[in-house]
């Protein structure tokens, strides 16, 4: 998630340049490491699951991605998790997690992205202090009802809604199975579960600016590696 600064039309120009289902297929196979090859026992590997049918990818690449996960599938490559922090155009603080099988290669790709526009990579927590760690939900619900009520009776401590019509729910961390619960028991679909990070210290930026720093977030976006981008936007 962490998707309010993309482009309309992001989703199909990475499908369109055959990344998409690489990163969906990381997913997959980070989630199963995590909680299991089940499905039904593992909301994680389970949205996953879902994100990458709804694109339709191929179901042999869902059932090997879930396969090495669980290590029942020794290719001889490990995918680890690895958050890098920086920041972008004009001040923009950002931080990209990323699900790499080589570090070595992640690495220099992202700092070269940062310094290409105009950005600084920098050390663990240089610009964690802008953002909250919380828990993030993205849902849809058909039918007219008070977004905020929603939230509220969930048991959200905010909430946004998206272009597309979906909506991010926030709240604790440690509330994000409980609000994910209330939301399905009030009628909401879940998308998107996961811990995430919220921006509390927004920069100040005018819309030509914007528009460069939004070019960068797209250029993280489109690294291989790159899982999620947040900004201070």
């Amino acid at each position: 998630m962490g998707k309010s600064w993309k482009a309309a039309g992001k989703t199909e120009n990475a499908q369109k340049k055959g990344m998409l289902f690489t990163k969906l297929a990381r997913e997959i196979s980070v989630s199963a490491k995590m909680g299991g090859p089940d499905p039904s026992l593992n909301a994680r590997l389970r949205m996953a699951v879902e994100a990458a049918k709804k694109v339709s990818c191929p179901n042999d690449t869902i059932d090997r991605a879930i396969k090495k996960g669980a290590g029942l599938l020794d290719d001889g490559k490990i995918i680890e998790e690895l958050t890098y922090e920086g920041y972008g155009p004009h001040g923009v603080g950002v931080i990209v997690e990323c699900q790499t099988d080589n570090k070595h290669r992640t690495a220099p790709e992202m700092r070269s992205a940062f310094k290409k526009h105009g950005g600084t990579l920098g050390e663990t927590n240089s610009v964690a202090w802008m953002f909250a760690r919380v828990g993030e939900i993205e849902a849809t619900k058909a039918g007219a009802f008070d977004l905020d009520e929603e939230a509220i009776e969930a048991g959200a401590d905010d909430v946004l809604k998206n272009d597309d019509g979906s909506c991010q729910f926030f709240c604790a961390v440690e509330n994000l199975d409980s609000v994910g619960k209330a939301l399905v028991g009030r009628g909401w679909k879940i998308t998107g579960s996961s811990p995430s990070f919220k921006a509390t210290n927004i920069t100040d930026i005018n819309e030509a600016q914007t528009k460069e720093v939004e070019e960068f977030l797209n250029a993280l976006d489109d690294l291989d590696d790159t899982s999620k981008v947040f900004a201070t936007i």
